[in-house]
C-alpha cells in the first residue's frame, strides 16, 4: 500500500486548482435523492464529494492518499461543507453491505471489488460510475489494460442493476466530439 500511497501523494501534491466532479455526476446530479448517505470511493481530491455535500447528502469520501484527503478536508471546510473524508484502502476495506444510498466511482477500476460495491448499495440506491476504456482515441488515462474497460464491460460488472444512463461512444463517428476514452453508467439497485 505504501507504494501506491506514495505514487498518488506525489500526483496530488502537484495538482493545482479546485477539483471538479466527474461528468457522470455533473450531468446526472438531478437523479440524486434529497437525503441519504453518499460515498465517493477512491475520491482523490474530492470533486464528487463536494458536489454530493452541496446536494445535501451525508457524504463519506475515501482514498488511499493522505495528501488528497487533507486537501479535500481543507476545501470542504473552507466551503462550509460537511464531508467525512478518510484515508482508506478500499480494496482491503470495502464499504459495508447496505451502507450507502449513493455510490460514486470515477477513474478507479478494480474488477474484483465490484460485487462488494454492489452489496454496499441499499435497495433503490444509485451507482454513478465513470472510467477509462480500451477503445480510446487518445492516450488519455492509463495504458495498462487491467485499468481499462473492454467494450460494454461496465454494464457486465453490475448486471443485477437497472441501467438508468449509459454512454460509451467508443471509436464511432467524429473522434473530436462526444465522450471519448471513457464509459459512464448510472444504475439503480
Amino acid at each position: 500500500m505504501k507504494d501506491i500511497q506514495a505514487k498518488w501523494d506525489g500526483i496530488y501534491l502537484q495538482r493545482g486548482g479546485e477539483p471538479s466532479a466527474s461528468l457522470v455526476l455533473q450531468q446526472n446530479s438531478y437523479l440524486l435523492p434529497e437525503k441519504g448517505v453518499a460515498l465517493d470511493l477512491a475520491c482523490g481530491q474530492g470533486g464528487n464529494a463536494l458536489l454530493l455535500a452541496e446536494a445535501g447528502l451525508d457524504v463519506q469520501a475515501w482514498d488511499v492518499s493522505p495528501v488528497a484527503i487533507e486537501q479535500l478536508q481543507n476545501l470542504a471546510h473552507s466551503k462550509g461543507l460537511k464531508v467525512n473524508a478518510q484515508v482508506r484502502d478500499v480494496t482491503k476495506h470495502p464499504p459495508a453491505i447496505n451502507s450507502v444510498d449513493v455510490l460514486v466511482v470515477s477513474f478507479f477500476l478494480e474488477r474484483e471489488l465490484c460485487p462488494a460495491l454492489f452489496a454496499a448499495i441499499k435497495p433503490g440506491g444509485l451507482l454513478f460510475y465513470q472510467t477509462y476504456c480500451q477503445q480510446k482515441v487518445s492516450q488519455q488515462g492509463p495504458t495498462n489494460p487491467d485499468y481499462l474497460l473492454e467494450d460494454n464491460e461496465l454494464l457486465q460488472l453490475f448486471p443485477q442493476m437497472k441501467v438508468r444512463v449509459y454512454r460509451e461512444d467508443a471509436l464511432l463517428g467524429k473522434h473530436n466530439a462526444g465522450l471519448r476514452n471513457q464509459a459512464i453508467l448510472v444504475a439503480q439497485k
